[in-house]
């Protein structure tokens, strides 16, 4: 009988991929073939997950703005002109965070823009 050398590689690998889904449901994290595809699967997930998180970040603090904005006033659209304008270069997360956080400092900063 031939000697099987690569016992010790392989368990590691499949210990692996049995560690990483240990959380799932069912068959998906204790059955290797299909372990292996829901590890796959989430990484696909992941990666693509990653690139629309930074998309929906972005639409929430401009809706934040908006709302803000129109509490003072004024529009977003309006808002981030004036600001280009005038040369202020604040991100919009940091405005959403004045428009959230602190409205008396966005307040003043809408009249600084609109004055």
């Amino acid at each position: 009988m031939p000697r099987a050398k690569t016992r010790v590689a392989s368990r590691a690998r499949r210990k692996a991929i049995i560690s990483q889904t240990s959380g799932y449901f069912a068959k998906r994290k204790n059955c290797i073939t299909q372990a292996k595809d829901a590890m796959y699967r989430a990484g696909v997930y992941a990666y693509r997950d990653r690139k629309q998180n930074k998309r929906n970040f972005r639409s929430l603090w401009i809706i934040r703005i908006n709302a803000a904005a129109r509490l003072n006033g004024t529009t977003y659209g309006k808002l981030i002109s004036g600001l280009k304008t005038k040369g202020i270069e604040l991100d919009r997360k940091s405005l959403a965070h004045l428009a959230l956080h602190e409205p008396d400092a966005f307040a003043k900063l809408v009249v600084e823009i609109s004055g």
